[in-house]
């Protein structure tokens, strides 16, 4: 088996009404946890494993623990349903790195703000953030890194994240940030030319962490899956999402 071959397929939630089989190379696992140049995890750290395996947040937790000799924790799911409990297992475990959901996020900055005070390294993504609940966590004891993501399935799990512990105080949304390493981010017309800085257009990623493609779909795949116009034998997934370089 070499880095191009399949790794695993994960289903989308479906919210189409069919859910699409993605197929992610084993060079995609590697490109998110190790030698990434933008998160260290080492085997002193302690990472909370509390997605579910069917989600690919569980491929960062798991891989980014046993990739890198850093010991994973699980958490149950009764643990989840209780943020009291869940922070003080937080604490309890030494948690030094963890990613959650958006929704997770806010939920727990809404009910205890310092949650995060004694973790390293907080990520989390999945959905627009409210910057209130960000500011509400840099004010009640911030972890050293607080880290917003952005990512479709189809590209690893992460392809993009924004250091949240410099947020201006007047901003009104969370940017995604810029790529992780060995990953590309472009914005490109209907005509596939790079939009001008400020100028909305599509998300288009490249990279190792590019999916396959779909899983027995070959039409979906060569709609989403196509050639780089830029870079000889590259490929660009398009997102579907909108976004602007500033």
């Amino acid at each position: 088996v070499d880095s191009g071959k399949a790794a695993y397929v994960m289903y989308t939630s479906g919210s189409t009404g069919r859910p699409k089989g993605i197929l992610i190379p084993h060079r995609g696992i590697a490109r998110l946890v190790r030698n990434t140049g933008w998160l260290s995890i080492t085997p002193a750290d302690r990472l909370s494993h509390v997605s579910n395996i069917s989600f690919d947040a569980a491929l960062f937790e798991i891989w980014g623990a046993l990739l890198n000799g850093a010991t994973l924790v699980g958490f149950a799911r009764e643990c989840l349903l209780d943020a009291h409990q869940f922070v003080n297992d937080l604490r309890r475990f030494k948690i030094s790195r963890m990613l959650l959901t958006t929704a997770f996020f806010n939920q727990l900055t809404r009910e205890i703000p310092d949650a995060f005070r004694t973790v390293d390294c907080v990520l989390f993504g999945g959905e627009v953030c409210d910057p209130r609940a960000v500011r509400t966590v840099l004010k009640h004891g911030p972890p050293d890194a607080l880290l917003h993501l952005y990512g479709p399935t189809e590209c690893t799990t992460i392809a993009t994240y924004y250091n949240c512990t410099n947020l201006p105080e007047e901003a009104e949304t969370i940017p995604i940030g810029k790529p992780i390493s060995n990953t590309d981010v472009l914005i490109l017309d209907d005509y596939l030319q790079p939009a001008p800085i400020g100028v909305i257009g599509q998300i288009y990623l490249a990279g190792d962490g590019v999916a396959l493609g779909y899983l027995r779909q070959p039409e979906l795949t060569r709609e989403r899956f196509i050639d780089h116009p830029f870079v000889a034998g590259g490929r660009l997934y398009a997102t579907g999402d909108l976004g602007y370089f500033s």
